[in-house]
This record gives C-alpha cells, structure tokens and sequence, in this order.
C-alpha cells in the first residue's frame, strides 16, 4: 500500500539552496515511488522582503549581508555549483532566452509578486500546476538571470504554465490574496522557521535545510511509519 504525505516546502526563488533541496527531493520521491506518494505545495518565505524594486547586485548584497570576501564568495557558488550538479539542478546562465551570450550582473530581487502568483497558482490550479510555476520561475531567475521584479515578465512566466494571464495579472493587485501571504510568512516565523528550504511534512513534521537524498528517503519513511502507527 502507499502511503501518502503531504510537504509544504517554505523558500524563496532566489534561493539556491531551495532549488537544490528541491532536486534532492525529487531523487528521494523517484526513489520511494510506490511506497510513498507525496503532494508538494510550495509556501512563501522572503529573503529580502524590504529590497526595492530595482534589486541589488548579488555579490555585493552577499558581501554585504554576510560580511564575506569576494574569494570567500566565489568558494561558496564553486561547492554550491557541484551540490546542484548532483542534484540535478543547474545554476549557470543559459542566456536571457535560453541563446547564451554575455552574462548580465546576477541579482537579488523583491519577491513578494512571485510569491502572489505561486499562492494564486495554488489556488486557482492546483500543487501540480503550482510546481510547474516554482520551477519555471527558478529557471527565470538562476538559469536566465530574469528581473523579478518585471510584472509583465512575470505574467510570460505565469502563461507559459498554462495560467490565464488576465487572472494572474488580476491576482498580483489583490490586496486579499497579499495578506493570506503575508500571514503564511508570519506563520512560518511562528514554526520557527528562519532559514529556507524547509519542509514541513503532514502539517507537523520539520525537515529543514537541503538535505542529500537519502536523508529526505529516511526522514519521509519515518513520517509514513508515524502516521500509519496513529491510525
């Protein structure tokens, strides 16, 4: 019999890290298939929810939140590179269409109208449809250094997912649906969740951080064995 599991995975798409946990993730499930079937939904977190609108070059917001060295910052993204090669998941630039060319600055950007369109994808569609969202707009962000803060690109992403863009465009100016994300963030602040990705399987248990395969297969089998034995 499979088990089913529900995993609300809190991060942000312009975290790394959260890209790579969720490529982890995905071995993990393709590893427990038919034992464990698991419904992804995506939960928002921001990194940076005061950042203006034109962003900030990321090596100097890095440099500047966390007090390191260029040198120090270019060690991280080599190890983080390999992490994500492992995982499946490509953080290089592929061009800002997929065509190659120069690279322009990587940057970090206000999020809070990605996590509108993810919440109105969940909604409106459905966790599957949500995935496909989550991961195009990771995709925008690593792959095609994509600015985030660009409505009408973010409206192209939100379409190429089969979204209605006048709904989505709808969705990015309702005040409603920015207070329900809103009250998710501080949620998240409640369950003591101040670092992104974080999984809360079945509504209570916490996997935090990205984790190796292996370690999600243990973590998922243990939460399947836990609500099997309470009935």
């Amino acid at each position: 019999m499979t088990d089913r599991l529900t995993i609300d995975i809190y991060s942000d798409v312009v975290c790394p890290w959260c890209a790579i946990g969720y490529g982890q993730l995905t071995k993990a499930l393709a590893e427990l298939e038919g034992e464990i079937e698991a419904e992804v939904r995506w939960r928002p977190f921001e990194l940076n929810p005061d950042m203006a609108k034109e962003g900030e070059e990321q090596e100097a917001h890095l440099q500047r939140k966390y007090g390191r060295s260029a040198e120090e910052g270019a060690a991280v993204r080599g190890r983080m590179k390999e992490i994500a090669a492992s995982a499946g998941v490509s953080l290089s630039y592929e061009g800002a269409d997929g065509d190659g060319g120069e690279a322009p600055p990587a940057m970090m950007w206000n999020t809070r109208d990605c996590h509108k369109l993810l919440g109105f994808a969940l909604e409106q569609a459905g966790p599957q449809v949500q995935t496909e969202l989550k991961l195009a707009l990771f995709k925008a962000h690593f792959n095609h250094r994509a600015d985030l803060s660009d409505r009408a690109r973010l409206l192209d992403i939100a379409a190429s997912v089969g979204l209605h863009r006048e709904a989505a465009k709808a969705a990015l100016e309702d005040s409603d649906l920015e207070a329900r994300i809103l009250a998710e963030e501080r949620q998240a602040w409640d369950l003591n969740i101040t670092g992104v990705p974080a999984m809360i399987v079945n509504g209570k248990f916490l996997i935090a951080g990205a984790q190796a395969p292996e370690t999600y297969v243990n973590a998922l089998r243990r939460v399947a064995e836990k609500s099997r034995a309470a009935g």
